[in-house]
């Protein structure tokens, strides 16, 4: 059991990260977690298992992440394409009807699927257990790729019985080929720099300042959202393109630095955590009979739980591990 505590753990955080932590779902609907973990946690699972099985670090599991939120997004709830998709009214600023996407909305949820869905949460379990291994055996990652089909299969179900809304077949034959583009160069990349590779002798800087860096950039592609029909569409695109680049360059440039490592990492993700507990309290809930009160009490459980997890991460991240120590001479240095 202790062998596949860490994908358990990741089934059930990142549905937790992706719909409550960001504010869409309260802690009474927290039921709402058993229909949920099968997309988002199977995917997780699946997108880390298939990642370590190959020897690979973060560079392809970011692209398989970019590709599950094309599967989610443009095939399963097709909240790309539906104008009237939850009732949001998603498409109606930055529309652009040769694509039939709102440029906005496609930039901004994709990046959703990357940064917090798949990304934080197995940065955050990879640091409560500091390994690079693979968690499950070949049944283990079987049945998380059937989970995830599972849950592909009643996300498309449930989003159809709500409008019965399907888009053209040119348009999610495009997204298909994106999704298979995103995988085939998940693994076309070249490989991970090996350990004693020649980085920047420069020190790595302090996990705090990469913390408080990455929280900035966050906070401000998020916080644009909140500002996004006042402007014009083109210029929330640019800003949160800049904002997710500067992110990546930090990432990157860190990482060549001698003594990036795990704390580095874990500090990227909390500052996705923290953004999304900061952000909740600027959103409405899907239970729309939700008081304030109520959504206030979720909002404030969910962001102190949040906190509580990133302590304890920090803490049991901090302790030596042996395991990974006699790993990395033949591990990626900078995954």
């Amino acid at each position: 059991m202790r062998r596949v505590a860490p994908a358990i753990v990741l089934f059930f955080l990142s549905p937790l990260v992706a719909e409550f932590l960001l504010g869409d779902l309260t802690v009474t609907q927290l039921p709402a977690l058993v229909g949920l973990a099968p997309i988002y946690g199977g995917g997780a699972v699946l997108i880390r298992e298939v990642t370590r099985r190959a020897g690979r670090g973060w560079p392809t599991m970011l692209l398989l992440a970019l590709a599950y939120g094309l599967v989610e997004e443009g095939l399963a709830t097709q909240s790309l394409f539906n104008p009237d998709y939850a009732g949001a009214h998603l498409l109606d600023h930055g529309f652009v009807p040769a694509l039939g996407i709102a440029v906005p909305w496609t930039i901004f949820v994709l990046a959703l699927h990357v940064v917090w869905s798949i990304g934080a949460p197995i940065a955050v379990v990879e640091a409560l257990w500091p390994s690079t291994r693979p968690w499950l055996r070949a049944p283990g990652t079987v049945a998380a790729t059937v989970l995830f089909l599972v849950g592909v299969t009643a996300v498309t179900a449930i989003s159809y019985s709500d409008g019965h809304f399907v888009a053209p077949a040119s348009r999610l034959a495009t997204v298909a080929v994106l999704v298979v583009l995103s995988v085939a160069a998940a693994f076309l990349l070249p490989r991970a720099r090996t350990a004693g590779a020649t980085v920047d002798p420069a020190p790595a800087w302090s996990p705090w300042l990469v913390l408080v860096l990455a929280l900035a950039l966050l906070s401000a592609f998020m916080g644009v959202d909140l500002i996004a029909d006042r402007l014009a569409w083109w210029l929330v695109c640019l800003f949160g393109v800049a904002m997710l680049t500067a992110l990546a360059w930090l990432v990157l440039a860190g990482s060549r630095r001698a003594g990036w490592g795990r704390p580095h990492r874990l500090a990227v993700a909390a500052a996705a955590l923290l953004t999304y507990s900061w952000h909740s309290f600027t959103m409405g809930s899907l239970q729309h009979d939700a008081s304030a009160t109520q959504l206030l009490v979720s909002h404030v459980v969910l962001a102190a739980l949040a906190v509580a997890l990133l302590a304890v991460t920090a803490l049991r991240s901090a302790r030596p591990s042996t395991v990974e120590s006699a790993a990395r001479q033949a591990e990626p240095a900078s995954r």
